[in-house]
């Protein structure tokens, strides 16, 4: 390099540092969006997909303009279905990486582990899974459905002449805080219909169990007392085995209906589904509805998953909890341009109200007081092809209602949310 050159760099760098600006402007140019899911470990088979949801709705808003004229840039980290190494991770998103929103966890377990971290350095977290409630935070959106939002309307079902009219119920879950405080929630709504305790049975398993034959075999035995529905609140990579043992001991939708609350179309990917076509799933989204904003969103998925090649692309589907991830970034990305700004404070009062245009066929919103989404609530059945069938939904969206009317003390609640430092 010429001396003069070196001069004029060195005069140039001297000026940025005197600035207080770093060398490189790169950091500035963009908003750092955190990606927060297990990429390993037991629950990687249902949140790997939402992390590759995330870097495509992050495309599509950067082919667009980005937010407040900058390119957003995500950062993702892998926190291995180990839930004290949620809050690590988290940490390192909001102190080193420096992030302005994260979007991530699965079970209640992991968000759990993070909120005090979110709160304690008023970080920003946008969890979209259905969950059990009884949680406001103002550091948290919730995207995902609240128990009125599913678990009530398809115990509902359940009972109804259209489901089967059930009378018995085998609560089966994975042994954490989800799972638990939901089926506290529908034992104390069982008993408000006149279900009896010895009308309810509730079993729990390890994360990661693959062992269901005895499981199932009890809920053969159990259905023989009457009318008997199956509530699964099975999470992770232990859906596969239960589900194919219901096949193998021909357990048949027709006569003990299991209604998930956790298992969509990503789930079912590489399970024969004929031994379990007419099961049912509740959910706020399927990706087999018809209208013309899903029909855009899965036909988009479809050709990213392509494009990145990713595995078993070929198949690739869409399900609940990964439109939750687009609506809840496009939800932010919105309240960013309205607030001027990533401050989560602005951001927080901006997002009251914000609406989207969702691939569920409606238009949602975020509520103006408690952080969770008007939702619509849809019950499906499974296909031969692994897609559902919807055989019930709601006229539209319902509120959220995070604090369950059939846990006792909540009717002295606030529905709105602290500020952050309250």
């Amino acid at each position: 390099m010429h001396r003069r050159s070196l001069i004029k760099a060195f005069t140039l760098s001297a000026s940025v540092v005197a600035m207080g600006m770093p060398w490189t402007l790169q950091a500035a140019d963009t908003i750092k969006v955190g990606i927060l899911h297990s990429l390993s470990g037991t629950m990687a088979i249902s949140e790997t997909s939402l992390k590759d949801m995330a870097l495509m709705t992050i495309d599509e808003i950067n082919a667009k303009g980005g937010v407040l004229g900058k390119q957003l840039e995500p950062v993702v980290v892998d926190p291995a279905s180990n839930w004290p190494l949620f809050a690590e991770k988290g940490r390192q998103l909001l102190t080193q990486d420096k992030v302005a929103v994260t979007f991530g966890c699965w079970t209640s377990v992991s968000r759990k582990s993070v909120l005090p971290v979110y709160e304690e350095l008023n970080g920003l977290l946008f969890y979209p899974v259905q969950y059990e409630g009884e949680e406001m935070s103002p550091n948290v959106f919730y995207t995902g459905a609240a128990p009125n939002q599913q678990a009530i309307p398809a115990v509902e079902y359940l009972m109804s002449e259209d489901g089967g009219g059930a009378t018995r119920f085998f609560l089966l879950g994975t042994d954490y805080v989800y799972p638990r405080t939901t089926n506290k929630i529908l034992r104390n709504f069982l008993h408000s219909k006149g279900i009896a305790d010895k009308d309810i049975e509730e079993v729990y398993t390890p994360f990661g169990h693959s062992d269901y034959q005895t499981i199932v075999a009890t809920i053969k035995k159990f259905a023989a007392g009457g009318k008997t529905a199956v509530v699964s609140t099975i999470n992770g990579d232990s859906n596969v085995p239960f589900y194919k043992e219901l096949g193998n001991q021909g357990l048949k939708a027709t006569e003990v209906p299991v209604v998930a609350f956790s298992v969509g179309e990503e789930e079912l990917r590489g399970i024969d589904t004929k031994p379990l076509v007419g099961q049912l799933a509740a959910w706020n989204y399927f990706q087999s509805l018809d209208n013309p904003a899903n029909a855009a969103f899965v036909e988009a998925w479809k050709a990213y998953a392509k494009a990145k090649n990713l595995p078993n692309y070929q198949t690739a589907v869409t399900n609940d909890p990964m439109e939750a991830t687009y609506v809840g970034l496009h939800l932010w990305a919105q309240a960013v341009e309205k607030a001027g700004s990533t401050e989560v404070d602005k951001v927080r009062t901006a997002m009251a109200g914000q609406t989207f245009a969702a691939p569920d066929g409606y238009t949602i919103k975020m509520d103006e007081k408690n952080h969770h989404l008007h939702k619509p609530v849809m019950i499906g059945e499974v296909q031969e092809d692994g897609q559902f069938n919807v055989v019930w939904q709601t006229d539209g969206p319902v509120r959220a209602q995070p604090w369950s009317p059939y846990i006792p003390g909540n009717d002295k609640k606030s529905d709105e949310p602290v500020k952050s430092g309250q």
